[in-house]
Order: structure tokens, then C-alpha cells, then sequence
């Protein structure tokens, strides 16, 4: 399973599993006890797959976090998130030795790994696959569409010319010209 259906809402403990969407939110179910709860547009929700953690090189998703700590533990569940901040960062680490010191901080240490616990007890983790980077194609420039039958065919959209820089306010190139005579 991807971590596209899986939130954290600020506020909650743990982590919640995506159900339906309602006219005012969504539905949530509790991974730790299964209870289900409206949320609402006034929650401050995150998506696990849109986590990262901050590396002195840039930014690792969460998912390759996870991965990480599957391999190191083999499937099995992390040390205990409640352990002490010199254990947890220890831990954290060996699983990710460039990770930011200055901006991923204990509590977040912790709640990656509470979350992995979570998912691992869950069967939640995503499948661990070998992903390729897919080559962009270069964006081509839009063509006109045909037209329906019976229709004329509308021409591409193109950019504005700039103006001139003999422009002034109130007046084109030409107009300032011919006053200048």
C-alpha cells in the first residue's frame, strides 16, 4: 500500500487511514484503535507521502526513510519510540547518516519511527521496489485543437508582445512619436 491514503492530524495521536470524502471533509479511521472520525476543513492534515526529512544534501521522502529502517530491521519493528533522544538519534543515524541535526529534531525523530512502528504493525508499508527515474519528455508547445464539426479551429495560445520602452502612460510608440514633431 502507498502512503498517499495514510494522515496525520495536528492535534490526534498516531495515524489515520482515508476512507471516504464527504461534502465537508473526509472520513478517517484510526490505525491504532479503528475508530472512524469526520474531519473537517478546520484540521491541520498531512499526507505521509508528501513528508520529507531534511538531509544536508537536500530533502528524503519519507517512504525512503521507511525503507531504510525496513532493511535495518528486516521487516521487523523499530526500537521504541519512547526511548531516550541520544538512543533515538543514534538509531536515526545509522538509518540516515546525513540527516540535518539543526532541523529534524527529537520529537521528529519520534514520530517517524512511532509511525513506522505503526505501519509495520499495521502491514501498511509500501512495497519495497527498485524505482527507475522516468525521463521527462521535453513540453511541446500547444497545437490547435480540431474543431467539432461545423466549428473554426481556434489557433494555439501565444505569448503578448512586450511593449515598447518609447511607450509612455496614456500614449503608444507611434502617438509619442508624432508629438515629439
Amino acid at each position: 500500500m502507498s502512503l498517499d491514503k495514510i494522515v496525520s492530524i495536528s492535534g490526534k495521536p498516531g495515524l489515520y487511514h482515508l476512507r471516504a470524502q464527504t461534502r465537508t471533509g473526509f472520513i478517517a479511521e484510526s490505525l491504532t484503535d479503528g475508530k472512524k472520525m469526520p474531519v473537517g476543513l478546520r484540521h491541520n492534515v498531512s499526507v505521509l507521502s508528501e513528508i520529507s526529512i531534511y538531509t544536508l544534501d537536500g530533502e528524503t521522502p519519507l517512504r525512503e526513510v521507511f525503507a531504510k529502517i525496513a532493511e535495518k530491521e528486516n521487516g521487523g519493528k523499530a526500537i521504541d519510540h519512547k526511548g531516550s533522544k541520544d538512543d533515538l538519534e543514534a538509531y536515526f543515524f545509522q538509518i540516515l547518516p546525513n540527516f540535518d541535526e539543526d532541523r529534524v529534531y527529537a520529537s521528529d525523530i519520534k514520530k517517524v519511527i512511532q509511525w513506522y512502528n505503526l505501519l509495520q504493525e499495521n502491514d501498511l508499508l509500501p512495497a519495497q521496489k527498485a524505482e527507475e527515474p522516468v525521463a521527462e519528455e521535453p513540453k511541446e508547445k500547444p497545437a490547435a485543437k480540431a474543431a467539432p464539426k461545423g466549428e473554426k479551429a481556434k489557433p494555439a495560445a501565444t505569448k503578448a508582445a512586450p511593449k515598447s520602452s518609447s511607450a509612455k502612460k496614456g500614449g503608444t510608440a507611434k502617438s509619442t512619436a508624432a508629438r515629439k514633431k
